[in-house]
């Protein structure tokens, strides 16, 4: 599959058929082997059901409040705030071969994502008190990092992160990589080998931010004839794909971008390689954003 700016974007899908769904990604849709992703809405009262089959699986609450039933628990209250930027949100692992209903007790959205298994893990809620919040990089580069799902957890292969990058701000900076994996003599990760979901919300629904996609001579796909170099302008309840390559983010002055990132592939890590053209930059930070956490 050849990448582009157009393919890479994944908007609302008005046209479904399944009223509630805001988008989705499918491995067949984005070209890669792991990650699903849907972004839902429900009205209060309404349910949403899934099996997950071979598939390990979590809900992420953007807004509203919801109650999951299934195979392997129930789970009262999930979420509560009012929108991503309110507050920290909740997370539900499950792992395959899981039946579920999601019944909204209060009318809001959420995301969920699955992706194929051979382990079994326990189920997990994942509240906002126990999430780490840190914020990284400098100046205006700092953004705020809330690790719902990060490397270490009792999981196989998803990874979660939300990021909230202020107005006129850089995220995902200076850019990474993570599309080859290297070990070093001892096992450890040097570079995992990634797929990514970017899903975006922007705190006023006009705003948009960009990506940046690009590959360097180390990608299996620029190796193949297929190199990835896309601009993409990226609004609310929109996504980017990234199956390889660097991924910087830069948000729109006056505007607050969140995202939320799935990942999954060789590795349950984090371990990434930044572009050395830009790396210098983190030795010249002055200072962290004060606008910085936002909650």
């Amino acid at each position: 599959m050849r990448y582009t700016a157009d393919n890479m974007l994944v908007r609302p899908q008005a046209d479904s058929g399944d009223t509630d769904l805001i988008l989705e990604v499918t491995p067949q849709s984005a070209g890669w082997e792991y990650i699903s992703f849907q972004a839902r809405r429900l009205d209060e009262g309404k349910t949403w059901s899934f099996d997950t089959g071979e598939n390990e699986f979590a809900l992420v609450n953007l807004s509203g409040r919801y109650l999951v039933e299934s195979n392997r628990g129930s789970w009262a209250g999930i979420g509560g705030r009012e929108d991503v930027f309110s507050g920290g949100a909740h997370a539900l692992y499950l792992p395959r071969r899981s039946s579920l209903t999601v019944t909204a007790e209060e009318a809001g959205e959420f995301a969920v994502t699955w992706v194929p298994t051979t382990e079994d893990h326990e189920p997990w809620l994942i509240r906002p008190e126990d999430v780490a919040v840190s914020v990284r990089g400098g100046d205006n580069v700092s953004r705020q990092i809330n690790d719902l799902l990060p490397p270490g957890s009792p999981v196989h292969r998803l990874v979660l992160v939300e990021v909230y990058t202020p107005s006129g701000n850089w995220s995902s900076y200076p850019p990474h990589k993570h599309d080859v994996h290297i070990e070093d003599e001892a096992g450890g990760v040097i570079e995992a080998d990634l797929e990514e979901v970017y899903f975006y919300h922007i705190d006023r629904p006009e705003g948009f931010a960009y990506q940046r996609v690009y590959t360097d001579d180390a990608s299996p796909m620029q190796a193949a004839g297929n190199p990835i170099d896309a601009l993409v302008r990226v609004g609310h309840n929109e996504a980017v794909l990234v199956p390889e390559g660097y991924h910087p983010v830069v948000s729109m002055p006056g505007y607050t971008t969140y995202y939320l990132n799935v990942l999954a592939g060789s590795a349950q890590s984090l371990a990434n390689q930044e572009d050395p053209n830009y790396a210098w930059v983190k030795e010249k930070y002055a200072g962290v954003d004060e606008r910085l956490p936002l909650y």
